[in-house]
C-alpha cells in the first residue's frame, strides 16, 4: 500500500519512511503541508496519509481540511507533539481518521495503519482471501489450498495489490504507481517479469491480462 508521509522533522520523518518500508509499505515523503497537498494533487493512487500537524506553509489541520473537502474519505492519521485531549479532540473533530502522540512506537503506528486500511476496505482482519489463497499483509505471510507459497517481497506485494483490488484491472502505471511512488524509473519489462514469475507459483489460470485494461485475479 502507498503512504504519503508529511513530517517536516527530518530525523523523525528518515525514521518513520524507513520503518514503513521495512514493514512492506511504499512511500512518499514531503517536509511541508503545500508539498503534501500538491503530491496529492497530482498523484491519485495514495492508500493513506500519516500527517504531522505542526509544519511550514500549511499546518496539518489545513492541510487535513482540504482533504476532506477533496478526496472524500481518503485514511489520515496525525502525528502531533500536542497531547492534551483538547488537541486530540480537535484534530478528530477536523476529520482524522486517527491521532499519535509523539514520541510513538514504531510498532504502534504500523498496527495502526493496518488497522485504518483494514476499515477504509470494509475488513475486520488483517486476512485477505481469493478462492484457496490466503495472504495476511501483518506477518507476510501466503498460502495456497493450505499450503505456503515461497513468494519474493515483490511477488508478495503483487498478490496484494490483486487481492485488494479485486475484481477490479489494474494499469501497468496503477502497478507502478502503488510499487515504487515516485523512487525512480522503471525498467518497462520488470512487472512482466516479476507477474510471470507469480504465475507459475499460483498457476497460469490465476491472473487474468487484458490488453488495455491490466490485471486482475480471474473471476471464476
Amino acid at each position: 500500500m502507498r503512504i504519503l508521509l508529511v513530517e517536516d522533522d527530518l530525523l523523525l520523518g528518515e525514521g518513520i519512511q524507513d520503518g514503513l518500508i521495512d514493514a512492506g509499505f511504499v512511500v512518499d515523503w514531503f517536509q511541508d503541508g503545500e508539498a503534501g497537498r500538491t503530491a496529492l494533487q497530482t498523484e491519485h493512487s495514495f492508500d493513506l496519509v500519516v500527517l504531522d500537524i505542526a509544519m511550514p506553509r500549511l499546518d496539518g489541520l489545513s492541510l487535513l481540511a482540504w482533504i476532506r473537502r477533496n478526496l472524500g474519505d481518503l485514511p489520515v492519521l496525525l502525528l502531533t507533539a500536542r497531547d492534551s485531549i483538547e488537541d486530540r479532540i480537535k484534530g478528530l473533530d477536523a476529520g482524522a481518521d486517527d491521532y499519535l502522540v509523539k514520541p510513538f512506537a514504531l510498532g504502534e503506528l504500523i498496527a495502526r495503519l493496518h488497522a485504518l486500511l483494514r476499515r477504509a476496505h470494509g475488513r475486520s482482519e488483517n486476512s485477505l482471501t481469493w478462492h484457496s489463497i490466503v495472504l495476511d499483509p501483518v506477518h507476510k505471510t501466503a498460502s495456497k489450498d493450505g499450503a505456503s507459497l515461497d513468494l519474493t517481497a515483490m511477488e508478495f506485494k503483487l498478490l496484494h495489490l490483486l487481492m485488494a483490488n479485486y475484481p477490479h484491472y489494474l494499469s501497468r502505471s496503477q502497478f507502478d504507481e502503488k510499487l515504487y511512488g515516485w523512487q525512480g524509473e522503471i525498467e518497462s519489462n520488470t512487472l512482466d517479469v516479476h507477474l510471470s514469475h507469480l504465475r507459475k507459483k499460483l498457476g497460469s489460470e490465476v491472473i487474468r491480462n487484458v490488453r488495455n485494461l491490466g490485471w486482475r485475479l480471474e473471476s471464476n
